[in-house]
């Protein structure tokens, strides 16, 4: 069993930034990958940033060049630092581990590759 918590959500101006961060407890040693989605009301959760235990990193088009994924060894903290926030950024933000022990060639932004899910931080922006 894993669990994970999530905070540093909040609100912010359009062109803001905010640190997500993601604190894992239980049998993280054999996460061999994690991930940041979100999920707006009304639409589908969808896949922000994912981050493999060699380093390697996927990103959603959307938010390429603005958002950066990172970990700290060993694994205890997944972060997502989110710059020039938009307010199609708005959404709740959810850190998950994914559901294979073997590290995955690439990182997955599919929400059914994960398995053991966070409660959850609130990111609004304005515009």
């Amino acid at each position: 069993q894993v669990q994970l918590v999530e905070s540093g959500g909040g609100s912010v101006q359009a062109g803001g930034s905010l640190r997500l961060s993601c604190a894992a407890f239980g049998y993280i040693d054999s996460v061999s990958c994690m991930g940041w989605f979100r999920q707006a009301p009304g639409k589908e959760r969808e896949g922000v940033a994912a981050i493999a235990s060699d380093g390697s990193t996927s990103y959603a088009d959307s938010v390429k060049g603005r958002f950066t994924i990172s970990q700290a060894h060993p694994k205890a903290t997944l972060y997502l630092q989110m710059n020039s926030l938009q307010p199609e950024d708005t959404a709740m933000s959810y850190c998950a581990t994914y559901r294979r022990v073997v590290r995955p060639v690439s990182p997955p932004l599919n929400y059914l590759e994960y398995n053991y899910w966070g409660q959850g931080t609130q990111v609004t922006v304005s515009s």
